[in-house]
């Protein structure tokens, strides 16, 4: 199965659509963009494409845009946070914090 994965920035979420002739929405990731990043809240495979590997290839193409677009990302969603785990190739996409706070000592 060939996913297509767009970002369809007016639903604020990645779509990833089978190319076949009915183009079926397969899985969503979905996300809240900001001025310094992506932050990716849900990600959702449809009935009969679970255990495809389709979440996967989503976020990876998701992951993949924002890297060239110069972004950084904040993944709330569980499954991203999980695939980037695993793919350390995406770590430096991972947006952090630069304030320490004091322990008041």
């Amino acid at each position: 199965m060939h996913l297509a994965v767009s970002n369809v920035v007016d639903r604020k979420r990645y779509e990833g659509r089978v190319e076949d002739d009915n183009g079926s929405l397969a899985a969503i990731a979905e996300y809240i963009p900001t001025d310094a990043l992506v932050v990716f809240t849900h990600t959702e495979v449809f009935d009969g494409y679970e255990g495809q590997g389709v979440a996967s290839r989503l976020v990876n193409a998701a992951l993949e845009d924002v890297r060239r677009n110069g972004g950084r990302v904040l993944p709330l969603c569980p499954f991203v946070k999980s695939y980037i785990a695993k793919h350390q190739e995406f770590a430096d996409l991972v947006y952090s914090s630069r304030t320490r706070i004091s322990s008041g000592d």
